[in-house]
């Protein structure tokens, strides 16, 4: 029996059958480190340094938001967001990068531009062999808010109250900040 049919016979109140779990799926090791979560874009790329402890809520280090204008060409966009993910990195101790995938664009033009804002933070990583991770936005808010059709505003509402964080963020922060807590979330060792 699948989770599907088990749930379909639990909502129907018919007996489900005991699932087994492997002895090694029963205990998950939490995530301890420090995640840096990038929400790529060219002209406004989120980033958002959040420490996890086991036993301890996360707390966000720094976070930011590499604003481009539209006025400057691609080649400066790009290299500011390489510059600004190298700075993150080289002032902390990040153990995983975790980064939003790009979601379904109807423009080509706009699919290459979102395309090239993931290559130059994933790059960043790389050169300082980083593992990174992706994660496609549905993910992330089904992780950290529990519904994956959440709204953006449910998602820094949900983002803040998890790291005891005083002041809104920019969206873009924000966002990072999920793919961040996403990681933590749903990764296993």
């Amino acid at each position: 029996m699948n989770v599907r049919q088990m749930w379909a016979a639990k909502l129907a109140g018919k007996a489900v059958p005991a699932a087994s779990v492997a002895p090694s799926a029963a205990v998950r090791v939490p995530f301890a480190g420090q995640v840096l979560g990038v929400d790529p874009s060219l002209r406004g790329t989120g980033l958002a340094l959040i420490e996890f402890a086991p036993g301890r809520q996360p707390v966000l280090l720094r976070c930011r938001t590499v604003k481009v204008p539209a006025k400057r060409p691609m080649a400066f966009a790009l290299a500011e967001i390489h510059r600004a993910i190298t700075e993150f990195l080289d002032a902390a101790a990040v153990r995983h990068v975790a980064l939003e995938q790009t979601i379904y664009v109807q423009n080509f033009q706009t699919a290459q531009i979102l395309g090239a804002a993931r290559g130059a933070a994933i790059a960043a990583a790389a050169l300082r062999d980083l593992p990174v991770f992706e994660y496609a936005p549905l993910r992330v808010k089904q992780a950290v808010v529990g519904a994956g059709r959440a709204s953006k505003e449910q998602m820094a509402r949900t983002v803040m109250s998890l790291l005891g964080h005083g002041r809104p963020l920019a969206s873009d922060e924000a966002d990072a900040a999920g793919v961040a807590l996403c990681h933590a979330f749903t990764w296993r060792e």
